[in-house]
């Protein structure tokens, strides 16, 4: 049976047994000082209050904007949604806003209409965060910018001043 090798942030002129020496002291030392053992992923819930912070930071009148707007965090797109937008991978779309936009909507909404929904997608938006060199927090609200600007009818350029106010 083979070993394991080590991992180590040392230099590599460092001598095999001064890292064999020292291995298990600094193995402890950067365990203790990260404490990766219980990291997790936020769940759905952790998640949820991720989306409500980045929301609660957008501008006060844009946040406004939205009180009919029913927000969503699920795992993934449902099947339906990739075959209607012809995804290929569930990991392809972070969220989506599904209703009728302001622009197309009339004076009154009509009998029967759903809610407007912004979905959040929990795996691919974790996805995205572990390739990319981005706070999870930014993204979250990149993606939300993003889906309420789609349903307000907003530009993309509307979309990043909104988002720059959000970081302020």
């Amino acid at each position: 049976m083979g070993s394991v090798p080590s991992i180590a942030a040392s230099s590599a002129s460092s001598s095999a047994s001064a890292q064999a020496d020292g291995h298990a002291d600094a193995h402890a030392e950067a365990h203790a000082s990260t404490g990766w053992d219980g990291a997790k992923a936020p769940s759905v819930a952790e998640f949820e209050l991720l989306a409500q912070s980045a929301f609660d930071g957008l501008p006060e009148t844009f946040r406004a904007l939205c009180s009919d707007v029913v927000f969503n965090v699920t795992e993934f797109p449902e099947d339906d949604v990739l075959k209607e937008l012809e995804v290929e991978s569930p990991f392809d779309i972070l969220g989506l806003f599904s209703g009728i936009g302001l622009p197309q909507q009339g004076y009154a909404p009509q009998t029967g209409q759903m809610p407007n929904t912004i979905h959040l997608y929990r795996r691919p938006i974790l996805d995205y965060w572990a390739e990319h060199d981005e706070s999870l927090g930014g993204i979250v609200t990149h993606v939300l910018v993003h889906e309420i600007g789609h349903h307000f009818g907003f530009s993309d350029e509307d979309m990043e001043a909104i988002e720059a106010q959000a970081e302020r």
